[in-house]
């Protein structure tokens, strides 16, 4: 007879049993964004089978935000002297809806949550009536006023793609006066060249040429100037070092100089 020791399970089900999360949809959104996790091990695949006696964690729960990715936002809204306060805002590539979680919480007055995937986001977003859900959508194949008048604010936390893919068309959706927050990941703007083996990108200058090089692009295509820029607080060494930004329609540059402190600077932290 089987032991007990021995019995699997699947992934989305154990989260159920264990109490990090009401029901199996809930469990499923959890662990597509990466939120279940045993020891060091996220688990992805909702399917994925694992004894019943692993011990998960939910890494948000005890996060202020729906998700961890909330963080970033809280972070850049800090070093940037942000408030949201009243703003229309759009978040592509919403996910479990960290960054719209910030931005309801600092007092935007709605969020257009825009995201590939299907029912990503948390329930207490879909229900919250100042959130517009736009599921299934390809932010890139939008017309420019496909989603009403344009934002005081886009935010944006994309991966598997480059910002060049975004910044262009979301310059296109923003006021005049308006700005865009967009997370920098190296390892999906880098030359394929650039980066190693596991796809943790660590070389100081390569960062630099990768930031030099959105600024001149987002210059030329996008009509958007970065005002400022800082790191994402690294809590694992074995992670990227990732980059929050700010961009607006009005000109501005920030130097190599500045840029290359800023890099030594996150290195040394």
């Amino acid at each position: 007879m089987e032991s007990a020791m021995a019995k699997k399970c699947r992934v989305d089900e154990l989260v159920v049993a264990q109490g990090l999360a009401p029901d199996l949809a809930t469990a499923r959104r959890l662990i597509m964004a990466g939120e279940i996790r045993s020891g060091d091990h996220v688990w992805e695949k909702a399917g994925d089978r694992l004894s019943a006696d692993t011990v998960l964690a939910h890494k948000s729960r005890h996060c202020r935000w729906v998700s961890r990715g909330g963080l970033k936002l809280e972070r850049a809204l800090a070093a940037f002297s942000m408030s949201v306060t009243g703003f229309r805002c759009l978040d592509i590539g919403a996910s479990t809806g960290g960054f719209t979680d910030v931005l309801l919480q600092n007092g935007a007055a709605e969020v257009v949550a825009l995201d590939v995937g299907y029912g990503l986001l948390d329930a207490k977003l879909q229900n919250d009536p100042r959130v517009v859900v736009k599921d299934r959508t390809n932010f890139r194949l939008l017309s420019d006023n496909e989603l009403g008048e344009p934002f005081d604010l886009a935010v944006t936390d994309v991966s598997f793609i480059s910002l060049r893919q975004i910044l262009p068309k979301a310059s296109a959706m923003i006021k005049d006066a308006g700005a865009a927050i967009a997370l920098i990941k190296p390892q999906f703007e880098a030359a394929k060249e650039d980066v190693p083996a596991g796809g943790i990108v660590i070389n100081q200058a390569i960062q630099l040429n990768i930031i030099m090089s959105l600024q001149g692009f987002c210059n030329a295509h996008a009509g958007l100037y970065l005002h400022a820029i800082a790191p994402v607080p690294r809590v694992d060494v074995r992670k990227n070092i990732e980059f929050l930004s700010l961009w607006k329609k009005v000109q501005n540059s920030i130097s190599a100089t500045q840029i290359t402190e800023m890099i030594a600077a996150a290195h040394a932290a």
